[in-house]
């Protein structure tokens, strides 16, 4: 759960020519499965996909992640671009200590990811419903644990890979943390 707090912010009706002040306030929100099927069915459309969302449908998802009761709509105006950017940051955390390798030569999944896919994916794998209130990444991740768990490809990966892929997990580590090693 991220929490935020949004400043507050004066704002001018120009029908009334009068200033008013909206509250400062304090936001919990959740990047999961249920905030993105609220954003889906607002917009008809995949949220994960790697097109760019407008101001307005980011803003919207930032609506549809709000766990805080009955914030009116008038205070996600204070929403600055500092304020996206640590939005963005929770949302593309892993929140799990779970890194699964992923084979650059395989040629990957190319179906388009939306709720009711990731809801098929929880019914087929017996993965409880309360996940669905997870951080989507780390509810994610288990769908894939648990596929891979169910469905070992047999495919042995040999003592160089396992080095090369080592290697380079370590010089990633150096360069992120700066260190020589």
């Amino acid at each position: 759960m991220l929490k935020i707090t949004l400043p507050s912010i004066e704002l001018f009706d120009e029908k009334t020519e009068t200033f008013s002040t909206s509250p400062g306030v304090t936001l919990q929100l959740e990047h999961s499965l249920i905030s993105l099927s609220k954003w889906e069915a607002k917009f008809c459309k995949a949220f994960l996909t790697k097109g760019e969302k407008t101001r307005q449908e980011t803003i919207e998802y930032v609506k549809a992640m709000t766990l805080t009761q009955n914030v009116p709509d008038i205070v996600y105006l204070g929403i600055t671009q500092e304020i996206l950017s640590s939005i963005f940051e929770y949302i593309e955390s892993p929140q799990t200590a779970t890194h699964l390798y992923k084979d650059k030569n395989s040629p990957g999944n190319r179906e388009t990811i939306t709720s009711e896919l990731i809801y098929y994916w929880m019914i087929a794998l017996q993965i409880p419903f309360e996940c669905q209130k997870w951080h989507l990444n780390r509810l994610l991740t288990l769908i894939e644990v648990v596929s891979k768990k169910n469905n070992p490809s047999g495919k042995k990966i040999s003592k160089g890979e396992i080095r090369a892929r080592n290697r380079a997990l370590n010089e990633q580590r150096r360069a992120e943390l700066g260190t020589r090693g």
